[in-house]
């Protein structure tokens, strides 16, 4: 499945790190969800997302929000809270979808990213915006369709 979600138009300020503060804040996000799996303060799932950067070949590690899909997959949207640019996660899976990792509580996964279209992706849809709501308002926000991964388990 390809990945070809375009830039919008209009959206909400792209999150960011936001300098060594920033940096230190995710750092601590990313232990605790090591440790609980949970997103803190939103009270969501959440997953430790490594993938290699598209220009530079370098790891990269993400905090992102899941929800569970089919066959024991993970799914997760690239909203970056409504803005009008995908995040550059987003664009590192589209460039290396089978080298990607996630981290869990006490388990670390191989995984390789497909991106949600058509019937598939209103259905996932669905069950992303009835358990968290605030998603629907993230789409409203920009005139992007967020676009859904679902994380599948590698064979080794």
């Amino acid at each position: 499945m390809s990945f070809d979600t375009r830039t919008g138009t209009r959206g909400r300020r792209q999150p960011g790190t936001g300098g060594p503060v920033g940096r230190w804040m995710t750092m601590r996000v990313i232990n605790r969800i090591r440790r609980k799996g949970k997103m803190p303060g939103l009270g969501f799932d959440a997953l430790v997302l490594t993938t290699i950067g598209r220009k530079s070949g370098l790891e990269r590690q993400t905090p992102v929000g899941w929800f569970p899909g089919p066959g024991g997959s993970w799914l997760i949207v690239a909203s970056a809270a409504g803005a009008a640019r995908n995040p550059a996660w987003y664009h590192n899976l589209a460039a290396h979808p089978d080298q990607v990792w996630i981290e869990l509580p006490g388990r670390k996964v191989a995984v390789t990213a497909q991106q949600l279209h058509g019937a598939e992706r209103d259905q996932a849809w669905r069950q992303i915006t009835a358990a968290v709501p605030r998603f629907a308002a993230y789409q409203q926000a920009t005139d992007r369709e967020l676009p859904i991964i679902r994380l599948v388990p590698r064979s080794s």
